[in-house]
């Protein structure tokens, strides 16, 4: 019975450490993707070249990855290039996609090793995906006509590392997507919209979707997080026509400029 009683209230440290580690919103990050990130260590040194670590892990796949080991920066992962250490030991990422979500460890060494924060970066990325019933476009074709009167979606999703469920996020968090005109104005309440959120395993998406207008051109929407009714970032699109035919690429170059900011 004791034994059984240890276990428990094992667990229970465990549980709070984690839900401590969660609200401790210092050490989580959210950013767009495209933008730059600045993550900290909180440990300045006079020599970072030379004395700290930063690693990298994906929830799922328990191995780190060094990123900088001792200063130097691993050019086998394919970050490199989009990686810097600052003098005061910060790790600077470079056009951050949704790809580098995950958790960042640094790790100082000093006789001996000193333990920094471990920083959680959240992405948020919006994909855009335009359909038609008249569309005689390819679905292997690097490009698709776009123009008013064909059917637009976009997805706004949130890449997460903890490995808790959206509902979580969303319930004990307080975390929030909406899709919001130039106003800030929910779009839920305009019935030509289409609004529907959902959930990819441990990641929450919202997605919009509706039929271009004429009127639509230089029109914008944004994809808004919040964390208890405060704004973390933001993913801004306009929609852009040229002439009666826009040409609309993987990269949403031609057809939606896509500007990114984050409060």
């Amino acid at each position: 019975m004791a034994d059984k009683c240890d276990l428990c209230l094992l667990g229970l440290i465990i549980l709070s450490s984690l839900l401590t580690g969660i609200s401790g919103m210092k050490d989580h990050v959210f950013i767009s993707s495209g933008e730059n990130v600045r993550l900290s260590c909180n440990n300045a040194l006079s020599d970072c070249k030379s004395k700290t670590t930063w690693t990298y892990n994906r929830f799922r796949h328990p191995a780190a990855v060094a990123l900088i080991e001792l200063g130097i920066k691993n050019k086998d992962t394919e970050k490199h290039e989009r990686l810097s250490l600052e003098s005061d030991c910060s790790l600077n990422i470079k056009k951050v996609t949704e790809e580098d979500y995950g958790l960042y460890r640094c790790r100082q060494f000093v006789n001996g090793q000193k333990p920094g924060p471990d920083v959680f970066l959240h992405v948020l990325h919006v994909s855009v995906s335009p359909t038609s019933s008249s569309s005689s476009s390819s679905s292997s074709s690097s490009q698709t006509e776009i123009s008013p009167g064909r059917s637009v979606t976009l997805s706004c999703q949130l890449y997460s590392y903890t490995g808790f469920s959206c509902d979580y996020w969303v319930s004990s968090e307080g975390v929030e997507l909406l899709w919001v005109n130039q106003a800030g104005v929910d779009l839920k309440t305009d019935s030509r919209y289409q609004i529907l959120s959902s959930s990819d395993q441990y990641h929450c998406i919202i997605t919009l979707t509706t039929t271009l207008l004429n009127e639509d051109n230089n029109r914008e929407w944004r994809c808004r997080l919040t964390h208890r009714n405060q704004l973390k970032t933001s993913v801004r699109y306009t929609v852009k026509y040229s002439g009666e035919k826009t040409l609309f690429s993987d990269r949403f170059v031609k057809t939606f400029t896509h500007w990114l900011y984050s409060f």
